[in-house]
């Protein structure tokens, strides 16, 4: 069975970072595609980064782009988002996924997790 747990969400101030986690079990990250998506109160899902099964190749929403950095740690199964520069704007649920194509994206996500909830004060 496959698990997806993202942890690392919480209250930030304008301005600050966080860094949310995704662990997988029951799968082998460095052999799927793995994104990062997030929804805020009365909107929809919208995706904002992912990473290849080979580690090289990664893309970025438009939104996202030279703030959010997808990385992953084979070793700990894990992949990371690191978010700088957070905006109010940012404060949403963050849910990872995982999939077998390549761009993944909503649609084509096999597997998601719970979601952490990231909140940016003004």
């Amino acid at each position: 069975q496959v698990q997806l747990v993202e942890s690392g969400g919480g209250l930030v101030q304008a301005g600050g970072s966080l860094r949310l986690s995704c662990a997988a079990s029951g799968l082998r990250l460095s052999g799927a595609s793995t994104g990062w998506f997030r929804q805020a109160p009365g909107k929809e899902r919208e995706f904002l980064a992912s990473i290849k099964w080979t580690g090289s190749t990664s893309d970025y929403a438009d939104s996202v782009l030279g703030r959010f950095t997808i990385s992953r740690d084979n070793a700990k199964n894990t992949v990371y988002l690191q978010m700088n520069s957070l905006k109010p704007e940012d404060t949403a649920v963050y849910y990872c996924a995982a999939g077998y194509t390549w761009p993944i994206r909503e649609a084509t996500s096999a597997y998601w997790g719970q979601g952490t909830r990231v909140t940016v004060s003004s």
